[in-house]
């Protein structure tokens, strides 16, 4: 862990699907860089989500577990409003990382199968953005930051619902920096690559071994690599950079194809 900078003193943050994975590690990171505040959200692993939220206490920021379905636009809308009430008001950064990849092929999905990633990966964005843009415009500046994945430009087979999302994640982004730009608000993605995660190497060895052959860094990611970015990207350290899209893969993009 790396010693405490303050590069987020008195921030306060939401960040979504923070239970597990991603979300946990970008939720610690912001504890651990100053954050006042982080409220972290999820679906419905409580327990888990009380464990990070414990663990972010225990780094000095106050925390809350928020719980809604993010397929549903009020819902959406009722958290950030609870995060910002639970940060007296403010809220400072918001970080969109709730999402589903599950695998499928083309061939024989329907209309509901391809709603259920599209609605979830990219419908939260959407309402969970434009809800924290009414709170972040009062105070005159915010960050937000999607998390979206290198599947975005680089689809990987039987997950052609969730790169279309992803995708479009990516292109939210970079017309809400032109929209929000002028409120002092900033919207950028972060696009994370094979992220460890328990059981991974059990579950897919062979897809581990090929990662870490292609990774010029020879190894996978961890949650806490995309925790870094976000926090680089709410900090005052990104004040000028909105639109983008910071690839956290390890090198795999800079590999040729042929």
């Amino acid at each position: 862990m790396p010693p405490v900078s303050g590069l987020l003193t008195g921030q306060v943050a939401l960040v979504t699907g923070a239970g597990a994975g991603i979300g946990r590690g970008i939720a610690l990171r912001f504890a651990e860089q100053g954050a006042a505040a982080v409220a972290v959200h999820c679906r419905t692993a409580v327990e888990a989500a009380s464990e990070v939220a414990a663990h972010v206490r225990e780094l000095g920021a106050r925390s809350v577990v928020l719980q809604a379905d993010l397929t549903d636009d009020d819902a959406c809308r009722a958290l950030v409003r609870e995060a910002a009430e639970f940060g007296g008001g403010r809220l400072t950064a918001l970080v969109n990382n709730a999402g589903v990849q599950p695998t499928q092929p083309l061939d024989g999905m329907t209309a509901a199968d391809w709603r259920a990633v599209v609605d979830t990966n990219l419908m939260s964005v959407f309402a969970c953005t434009q809800a924290a843009v009414e709170i972040m415009r009062e105070q005159g500046a915010g960050s937000v930051t999607h998390i979206a994945s290198i599947e975005a430009s680089a689809p990987a087979p039987l997950h052609a619902h969730y790169s279309a999302s992803k995708a479009a994640v990516v292109m939210h982004a970079r017309s809400a920096a032109l929209e929000y730009g002028p409120y002092g608000i900033r919207v950028n993605t972060v696009s994370p690559g094979l992220i460890d995660r328990e059981g991974l190497a059990e579950a897919w060895p062979e897809g581990v071994r090929r990662w870490r052959e292609a990774a010029p860094t020879g190894r996978l990611g961890r949650p806490e690599d995309v925790g870094d970015a976000c926090v680089f990207l709410a900090s005052p350290l990104a004040s000028w950079i909105t639109g983008h899209d910071l690839v956290v893969d390890g090198g795999v993009s800079a590999r040729p194809t042929w």
